[in-house]
């Protein structure tokens, strides 16, 4: 299968030279001891700053792995990684401070307060030295945790025990520690696993403007195939290949086709007229018919028989993923 390579456009209002990315992959692979396939096989992309970039596929499609690798967690097997500027291979810790991490599964301190895990992050991170209270912390710390905790809306839990924490909080949470290193790239594995629909729109709703405020760069994996939906680019993967890469609209043009739904009183004629024209249709509750490249209006005026339903059905992003799981 022919690899695809995808380069996001530059949403950060940064000027930048032509074909710089914040995240390049060339020709990624990694092959555990003693498989008979590549995990990831030879996959490549490029990210510009400030993008949301969504690593889409099924479950063993290599996207963990692909997220591993790039957060500096396991090594690859061959391939070229470059993030903000650093090469992966040989200076991975350089990279570690250009990015922050959500991970599927909280990697909290259920005892700690909220701040007290963000002070134990900043002290490992080399951020600023510890002290054993928030009030002899730096300024620059205090003014920093409660700006961002302010941003996410937790200011007035930042001294409670975590333990006492919602899910949408303890997330928020993790997002506050993952951004205060202020990093270049903000990897995001699953991040509204388990959450409620309102925690989940709200959780999304201080990402964005995360973005806008920050101009950080996204790295989104997700099972929520909606979520996907706003990215600036999409790659999905299977069986450790990308299988299809591009905007959201251009995934979606390519792979799958509008439909219009009509009916009429009359269904005998409507069929017969329908075949007449040479339409491709399905027929069921509505006669269901693919559009193509038709303009709609044209193919409607076409239609003579008096029509009692006329809707259209455009594919979701996960209409398309599931068209391309189910064939590859």
């Amino acid at each position: 299968m022919s690899q695809k390579i995808i380069t996001l456009p530059d949403t950060s209002g940064l000027q930048i030279s032509s074909g710089t990315s914040i995240i390049s992959v060339e020709k990624l692979v990694k092959r555990y001891k003693k498989a008979e396939k590549n995990a990831v096989d030879g996959i490549s992309f490029a990210v510009a700053p400030g993008a949301l970039f969504a690593l889409l596929g099924p479950n063993g499609a290599g996207k963990t792995t692909t997220i591993s690798i790039l957060t500096t967690t396991l090594s690859s097997s061959a391939g070229i990684v470059r993030i903000a500027g650093y090469d992966l291979a040989t200076q991975s810790h350089q990279i570690r401070r250009q990015i922050g991490i959500v991970f599927q599964k909280p990697s909290l301190d259920l005892n700690l307060t909220a701040e007290e895990n963000v002070r134990l992050h900043a002290t490992l991170y080399g951020l600023y030295p510890y002290r054993p209270m928030f009030r002899l912390m730096p300024q620059t710390y205090r003014e920093q945790v409660r700006s961002l905790a302010e941003l996410l809306g937790i200011e007035e839990s930042l001294f409670k025990p975590v333990k006492t924490f919602s899910g949408g909080m303890k997330r928020k949470l993790e997002i506050v520690r993952s951004l205060l290193h202020r990093p270049a790239v903000l990897f995001l594995d699953e991040p509204t696993t388990g959450l409620d629909p309102e925690s989940r729109r709200s959780l999304w709703d201080y990402l964005r403007q995360v973005r806008a405020e920050s101009g950080t760069t996204i790295f989104l994996s997700t099972h929520y195939l909606e979520e996907a939906e706003e990215a600036d680019g999409v790659c999905i993967i299977n069986r450790g290949q990308i299988v299809s890469a591009g905007t959201p609209q251009q995934i979606k043009a390519d792979l799958a086709q509008s439909r219009l739904l009509v009916d009429a009183q009359d269904r005998e004629q409507l069929r017969a007229e329908l075949q007449q024209l040479g339409l491709t249709f399905k027929e069921d509750a509505l006669f269901s018919i693919a559009v193509g490249k038709q303009n709609i209006h044209q193919l409607l005026k076409s239609i003579m028989t008096p029509l009692s339903v006329v809707q259209t059905q455009t594919p979701s992003l996960e209409d398309v993923y599931l068209q391309i799981i189910k064939q590859d």
